[in-house]
């Protein structure tokens, strides 16, 4: 193989592995109804503008939550919400910064717990489009951690319940 092939060949695989990655800036947010409910409590979340977050999914379907918490519980436990759907089937997670109340993508945002604000659902992990955003929020309103998506576990969502 000849090598302007072979940097051909290098770069085809470089655009195909990064592809996969696009953000969910890609995927629009679905628009939300009166009638949307939260698959995990009932509420309508229209309700709660403030709070309000989805999933979309490859195939246009979404699911409206009332706040970070429900949508990780419908994330962590997908069988159960959503029969059928796996999280290599999710487009896009939006979830709406407290700060300038505009949906940003979940996956590169940042989440403060433990803080005197609370959601529809009470305890809450309150979004932020930038880190600077969330460690102001997190010192002002005495929140105990600031996380990424991926730092957000089953357990953490199970003691904002108790």
């Amino acid at each position: 193989m000849k090598y302007y092939q072979l940097l051909i060949l290098i770069s085809l695989w470089l655009i195909l592995a990064i592809c996969p990655l696009a953000g969910a800036q890609d995927v629009p947010p679905a628009k939300i109804t009166p009638t949307d409910k939260c698959p995990v409590c009932g509420m309508f979340v229209a309700k709660y503008p403030d709070f309000v977050d989805q999933i979309v999914f490859k195939d246009g379907t979404h699911a409206f939550f009332d706040g970070v918490k429900d949508m990780m519980k419908y994330y962590f436990d997908l069988p159960k919400y959503n029969p059928g759907k796996t999280k290599a089937d999710i487009a896009a997670i939006w979830v709406t910064d407290y700060y300038t109340l505009k949906l940003s993508d979940g996956l590169k945002a940042w989440y403060v717990v433990g803080s005197d604000i609370y959601g529809p659902m009470g305890r809450e992990l309150i979004p932020f489009k930038d880190e600077a955003a969330a460690k102001e929020f997190k010192v002002d309103h005495k929140g105990t951690a600031m996380l990424s998506f991926q730092d957000i576990t089953p357990e953490l969502i199970k003691t904002l319940d108790q």
